[in-house]
């Protein structure tokens, strides 16, 4: 009888360890600051990105992604726990005195994981908190602005022999210290140096050559600090080409998903700590060797509140839909769109903690509604934002325009703004107070307001002072 028993439970764990090899390993790859305008498969034809050109024509190619907040930690909050910052505590950084924490009770993607049996290691940039919140089984160190040397790093990860959850931050190509430049004409470095990087081939760019997008000024400031952002997300592209040959090499590129993403747009005015759409529509790459269809364009809007029960479900990893905001798009991924996935919602707080400027957003179909709820103060900048030679030309010249916005419009925004995305790209006609859309106004503030009240945003007070998400502030 015992050793009946014995082989029933030897058998089991023999099937269990089975399944669990099955499973696929998953890499999500997360640049900083790095929007759709910056990559040879979106459509720059100057940019060098062979490796993720390569990922593109070998996966799926989202159009139509969003992050929910463009500022670095409150993203990277929401991509590890499928629930808004604002529901979750972290509104803005956690660094230095900006101090912003997730809640404990929130269970993230990596715990869930190795909960599961994953090992889940992360490398470089974290800008998390608290670490037991999002912990991680292995911490792997290298300079985040060399990601070949990251890649290296990371190959014992790849040759694991149980399936792998791999969270790969690099520093590049958020803006590098000094912040403030020395003339403030100086282009901000975006983390290159002269002397290079080990094992990185340095590939520059003219100024005279790049593209600048509509919204930023066509001058000497802009071109010279977009060469420097063009020459930063290179070196991420060849750290990104040196990670799959690992994972070639290992046997496991038929067995690895692999997603791209960035936590927010381009470290410029108007695009980064804004809910335009060049600091929230951003790059979003994914290659599952399980999916039927190569190299498709899906024109579904998809958000980084959506990545942690897609991912869940990649793994094959029990969970209550409940538990997130967000909801799984891992079943149209191989699609070209879907009619059930045209709606975003983006909630941005702070960014450091002198900038608070709350803005909840709602897309449905063409239309975009942007509710500024602060909008009586001046638009604050980041620091780093404010001392850039970009904004410091129009600034200190006192220029009318920044780009196709008036500079008094960009500082002063009105308490909403509506915006027809399809015949407006560049959200530069606020039809909010054109009677024409005032039914459309008004369901997408009805929207919002939903959106808000599901997910317990405490800034659903300012509508009306409607306090019905308040507690009774008596301690029971």
């Amino acid at each position: 009888m015992t050793s009946l028993l014995n082989f029933s439970c030897s058998n089991q764990k023999q099937e269990v360890v089975k399944e669990e090899d099955n499973r696929p390993n998953v890499i999500l790859f997360v640049a900083d600051d790095h929007g759709t305008d910056a990559l040879g498969c979106y459509g720059n034809p100057i940019i060098k990105t062979p490796n993720l050109d390569k990922l593109a024509k070998e996966g799926v190619r989202f159009t139509n992604a969003y992050c929910t907040s463009a500022s670095c930690a409150a993203s990277r909050s929401v991509i590890l726990s499928g629930k808004f910052g604002h529901a979750t505590g972290s509104y803005g950084h956690v660094h230095d005195y900006h101090h912003f924490s997730t809640f404990d009770n929130v269970k993230s993607l990596s715990n869930r994981l190795t909960d599961a049996g994953y090992l889940t290691a992360r490398i470089g940039k974290y800008h998390v908190a608290p670490e037991h919140v999002y912990l991680f089984d292995e911490v792997l160190n290298a300079d985040p602005r060399n990601t070949v040397e990251m890649a290296d790093k990371c190959v014992d990860v790849i040759n694991s022999k149980k399936p792998f959850f791999l969270y790969f931050c690099t520093d590049d190509p958020h803006r590098g210290h000094p912040f403030k430049p020395e003339p403030w004409y100086a282009p901000n470095t975006f983390g290159n140096k002269k002397e290079g990087y080990k094992d990185v081939a340095q590939v520059t760019y003219k100024p005279e050559d790049v593209l600048v997008p509509e919204f930023l000024p066509d001058n000497k400031q802009s071109r010279e600090e977009i060469a420097q952002y063009y020459q930063s997300i290179s070196r991420i592209d060849q750290g990104f080409g040196k990670l799959m040959s690992h994972l070639k090499d290992a046997g496991k590129l038929d067995t690895t998903i692999v997603i791209y993403i960035s936590d927010n747009g381009m470290a410029f005015p108007g695009a980064k700590t804004t809910v335009y759409e060049p600091g929230i529509k951003l790059p979003c790459i994914i290659k599952d060797p399980t999916k039927s269809k190569k190299g498709i364009t899906n024109t579904a809007r998809v958000s980084w509140v959506d990545l942690t029960p897609t991912i869940l479900d990649m793994a094959a990893v029990s969970y209550d839909k409940e538990d997130f905001h967000g909801k799984s798009f891992n079943s149209v991924i191989d699609s070209e769109g879907s009619k059930d996935w045209n709606q975003i919602y983006a909630s941005h707080t702070f960014h450091e903690i002198t900038m608070y400027y709350p803005m909840r957003v709602v897309i449905d179909g063409d239309y975009k509604l942007i509710w500024n709820i602060a909008n009586r103060l001046e638009y604050p900048f980041a620091s780093d934002l404010w001392a850039a030679s970009t904004w410091q030309a129009i600034y200190r010249n006192k220029e009318e325009y920044f780009g196709h916005k008036k500079v008094k419009d960009y500082m002063f925004r009105p308490e909403f703004e509506l915006f027809n995305l399809s015949k407006d790209p560049n959200e530069s006609n606020n039809l909010a107070e054109d009677e024409n859309y005032a039914e459309t106004l008004q369901s997408l503030k009805s929207q919002m307001k939903s959106f808000q009240l599901k997910t317990k945003d405490p800034w659903l007070i300012m509508w009306d002072h409607d306090n019905s998400l308040q507690g009774t502030g008596v301690n029971l």
